[in-house]
């Protein structure tokens, strides 16, 4: 039986869940796992539900059925193979660690993509990437060329058909137009120091002041800049006796956790925007197997 997502984003409103549970039992589906949260502030509800196809209901099928539900309720929604992995392209720069805990992943399959491509403005992770089979792209960033890079970029994006972009340490600035044209499709990654220590050396700041905790956030990409709805975070405990190499080296493998967990919401269709924010459901029941445990 396939299994298939569907997600829903609407006015609240009486009646939604019933009629969005009798159009699947109808059309021959078995709901397997469903979330939904009610937005008192913004009066929007959230829905996410993984159903199994019994009868054989093709997506188009579905697709066409629900559209004068989808209409009657005003809804922003989409429905999703889930064998069908999202296709994604890798940004990185000289700090390589994200790039290859994503890679490992990967390739035991606990992060189901399919990655298309990496594009890096340095040539320091091209035998990793070409090694694991995937097209490398060094594009050369500077203040000169880069609505030019820029162009090239959207480019790969574009011919490879990627739903996602991931900004793993990718240390260049996107320009507005780039993040308006790919909202909602750019996850980025970094210390969670902001805005209280920024520009260089964010972890040497942050010794010298004692902090006592260090983490990560990874967010949605928009003109803001570093601040796009968050996805997800996490942070670690850090004593006097950790030296400021000591904190850049522990930061590194809480960026790497909390970047691959933001991934695996968004390709799973668990993070929704509302409006600066996200709501982001708990995962299916078996979502983080892997091809190959161990």
């Amino acid at each position: 039986m396939t299994k298939y997502t569907l997600t829903v984003t609407c006015k609240t409103k009486r009646g939604i869940v019933a009629a969005i549970a009798t159009f699947l039992a109808e059309s021959g589906c078995n709901i397997t796992d469903s979330a939904q949260f009610d937005d008192i502030e913004s009066g929007l509800f959230f829905m996410r539900i993984s159903f199994v196809s019994e009868s054989g209901a093709s997506l188009d099928a579905l697709k066409e059925g629900f559209i004068p539900i989808a209409d009657m309720f005003q809804m922003t929604h989409g429905f999703h193979d889930e064998t069908e992995k999202m296709k994604v392209v890798i940004m990185v720069s000289r700090f390589g660690h994200c790039l290859n805990d994503l890679l490992y992943r990967w390739k035991i399959g606990a992060l189901p993509i399919d990655i298309v491509a990496v594009i890096s403005n340095h040539m320091d992770y091209q035998k990793v990437v070409v090694n694991a089979d995937i097209p490398f792209h060094c594009i050369k960033v500077t203040k000169e060329n880069k609505p030019e890079a820029e162009a090239a970029q959207l480019r790969i994006v574009e011919e490879t058909g990627a739903d996602l972009i991931v900004l793993a340490r990718y240390m260049q600035v996107l320009s507005d137009e780039m993040c308006r044209k790919m909202s909602g499709r750019i996850i980025n990654i970094h210390h969670s120091f902001l805005p209280s220590f920024k520009g260089a050396n964010p972890y040497k700041q942050a010794f010298e002041r004692g902090v006592k905790l260090i983490g990560a956030t990874s967010h949605y990409v928009t003109a803001d800049l570093d601040e796009g709805p968050i996805i997800e975070q996490d942070i670690i405990r850090v004593t006097h006796a950790q030296s400021p190499d000591d904190y850049v080296s522990l930061g590194r493998d809480v960026e790497s956790q909390v970047l691959a967990r933001a991934i695996h919401a968004h390709i799973h269709r668990r993070a929704l925007l509302n409006g600066n924010k996200t709501v982001v459901f708990p995962a299916s029941p078996n979502s983080y197997a892997s091809e190959r445990m161990g």
